[in-house]
């Protein structure tokens, strides 16, 4: 099911590309309908997977790839997997009707790289060999660092040098561990594996554990993005197209959180318990450095670039308190801010698209001419403090409470980082749609209003319904 999602992605990215040569606006359909269809599939085959808890992933394919090393094309899915490639198709698509205008050269190289990195990313969900894992982990970063070096704005070429320089920095040191636990694995039982079932049967001395953690929590830190290593996230979002923006944020950073979960605390529990300390004082730092960072800037997808930063250290505190009631926060909190960043960030390229500057101080009363526009960027900024009622206060609430009971004097700082997205998301609301009318620009058209309805919807209904995700999470989640 997965190969063929994969493969149908690449080949609507191809056929896009060729017929947009043929008939003008024809890449844009294929990539919509495509998208569309597959997410239909993907729904309906889930009714035939025997679906496992958390900690028991169900195999899906695993086939021999390059038999010298014991490197396989191996896929695997679990409920966090589905969640995951599930948020990946609702933002593709997003993806997709927020490019619809913007996009005018190479339109058709431009959604056959959107695509691919779509392809990646459900690859990098599901990969179950090491290797493989790597192999999609690049793939996903490629196509990425084209759409924002081809297609991004004045700075573009400065943006992505830097977004790749730290991915490829950072991703090498990834793949020193993975063939360093690919030899150790030699070592004890005689025969290389890249097989994420069998590196769980492997007892390393601390020491080894946590030098080998420390190469997979690096790169997954880069991609979260946590500080220090988040420098390249505002520029990327600055000067990525609307649509990188909305996949950066609302997928790509969740990259990041997957690969804490999934390979840092299940591969290695014991150094990651030993490192926990230092991961949630990074968290924290991050929420609290993310949130000041964002009460600073004057460009409007900068600010919230920053918040991104913020609202992605609460994922590292509650991760790393390994406690229940923080983990189910942070899987609430990984779905909610990608909605919730990528409907701002849509927000940011339809404004930009009208009066052609992210200058926060060049915008002003903009609801007395878009009304309309104005009440979702209202609900969007209040997703983004925490409103009740909104998905994002169920995922920070619950990933401070959990974290208390284990880091009880980081988390009362972590709590003042809800105060600064309070201040910055009512400073970015007022300075744009209220006050002294500095130009006037139109409200929300047709395709406009299927972007912002449906991630409205999603906010709201996972806001008042939680157990629609924490259902499948329960508190006895296999990552404790």
């Amino acid at each position: 099911m997965i190969t063929l999602i994969m493969v149908l992605i690449l080949i609507s990215g191809v056929v896009g590309w060729l017929l947009e040569s043929r008939k003008q606006g024809s890449a844009k359909w294929v990539a919509l309908v495509s998208l569309s269809l597959l997410l239909g599939y993907f729904v309906l085959s889930l009714n035939h997977l025997p679906l496992a808890n958390y900690s028991d992933l169900t195999p899906l394919t695993r086939v021999p790839w390059i038999k010298y090393f014991n490197i396989e094309y191996a896929l695997s899915i679990d409920l966090l997997s589905i969640l995951l490639i599930f948020l990946t198709f609702i933002l593709a698509i997003i993806a997709v009707l927020v490019s619809w205008k913007e996009i005018t050269e190479k339109v058709g190289f431009y959604y056959f790289n959107l695509l691919a990195t779509i392809a990646g990313i459900i690859g990098v969900f599901c990969a179950t060999d090491m290797f493989l894992f790597f192999f999609f982990w690049e793939v996903m970063l490629l196509p990425m660092t084209a759409l924002i070096a081809i297609w991004g704005h004045e700075n573009r070429y400065f943006a992505a040098t830097k977004f790749f320089i730290f991915t490829q920095v950072s991703s090498l040191l990834m793949l020193v561990s993975i063939i360093s636990v690919a030899y150790l694995h030699y070592q004890h039982f005689g025969y290389f594996s890249f097989y994420y079932q069998d590196w769980l049967a492997l007892n390393l001395p601390l020491e080894i554990d946590t030098w080998l953690m420390l190469g997979f929590f690096i790169a997954f830190a880069v991609k979260l993005p946590s500080f220090p290593v988040h420098s390249w996230l505002p520029d990327a979002h600055t000067q990525a197209p609307t649509a990188g923006s909305v996949i950066l944020a609302g997928v790509l950073l969740k990259t990041g959180a997957y690969g804490l979960i999934r390979f840092v605390i299940q591969l290695f529990p014991n150094a990651s318990e030993y490192f926990a300390p230092i991961a949630a004082t990074l968290g924290v730092i991050s929420i609290l450095y993310g949130a000041k960072m964002a009460f600073a800037q004057s460009d409007f997808k900068r600010l919230v670039a920053y918040s991104s930063i913020s609202h992605m250290g609460f994922v590292m505190l509650a991760l790393f308190t390994f406690n229940a009631v923080a983990y189910q926060g942070a899987i609430i909190t990984i779905f909610a801010h990608g909605i919730s960043s990528a409907a701002l960030f849509s927000l940011a390229g339809i404004v930009y698209a009208r009066i052609h500057t992210r200058d926060i101080s060049k915008m002003g009363g903009f609801w007395r001419t878009a009304p309309r526009m104005g009440g979702f960027a209202l609900l969007y900024t209040g997703a983004a403090f925490g409103l009740p009622g909104l998905a994002n206060f169920i995922g920070e609430f619950l990933s401070l409470v959990g974290a208390f009971q284990a880091f009880p004097l980081l988390t009362i700082f972590a709590a003042l980082g809800l105060i600064g997205s309070a201040i910055y998301g009512m400073v970015l609301f007022q300075n744009s749609f209220q006050g002294p009318s500095v130009c006037e620009v139109g409200d929300i058209n047709a395709r406009e209003s299927i972007i912002f309805v449906g991630l409205s919807a999603l906010l709201l209904l996972v806001g008042l319904f939680p157990n629609l995700i924490l259902g499948y999470f329960p508190l006895a989640g296999g990552v404790l």
